[in-house]
């Protein structure tokens, strides 16, 4: 399976890039793997309504742009579902039966993402109803998308 995390922002830390570059490494044995970054929009730090959805619209085009095109979208939402790790484990499991081979996960900045990037996601999936930082979310995603697989694989890292 291909997966794909397209995420706005950079990573600036140095412990969470290491972090993510492990389980990036360890998931490519499961198949191909890619990260996709799109530079994030400036917002003012007490802007109005209407320019917090001009920069979540100027973030959504750039995911838009580098979404490719064979992949099923996954975002990560505040309200989407929460499934425990043996859950998506299931679900991803379940896609090549779906005819699914390229997987593109959705991290948006930290003003959320653009509605016209939810309403192409096939699953919107959240982590907990606690907020975090959405640099920290692709590690925890690179950690449990790797720890999925490894419950497929019936391998003794989840336990």
């Amino acid at each position: 399976m291909n997966i794909t995390i397209l995420c706005v922002g950079k990573l600036k830390e140095k412990y969470l890039k290491q972090g993510v570059e492990e389980y990036l490494k360890r998931l490519q044995a499961y198949g191909k793997v890619s990260l996709i970054e799109v530079d994030d929009e400036k917002c003012p730090d007490r802007g109005s309504d209407r320019e917090k959805e001009q920069t979540r619209r100027k973030e959504g085009d750039k995911i838009l742009a580098k979404l490719p095109k064979d992949a099923y979208p996954i975002t990560l939402e505040i309200g989407g579902k929460t499934l425990s790790s043996e859950e998506l484990a299931r679900e991803l499991d379940g896609l090549p039966h779906k005819g699914v081979s390229h997987v593109a996960f959705i991290i948006g900045g930290s003003l959320g993402l653009d509605t016209r990037v939810t309403q192409i996601s096939q699953t919107a999936l959240s982590f907990s109803r606690m907020t975090f930082p959405h640099q920290l979310m692709r590690l925890i995603l690179a950690e449990q998308i790797y720890r999925a697989f490894t419950i497929i694989q019936g391998t003794a890292y989840h336990k």
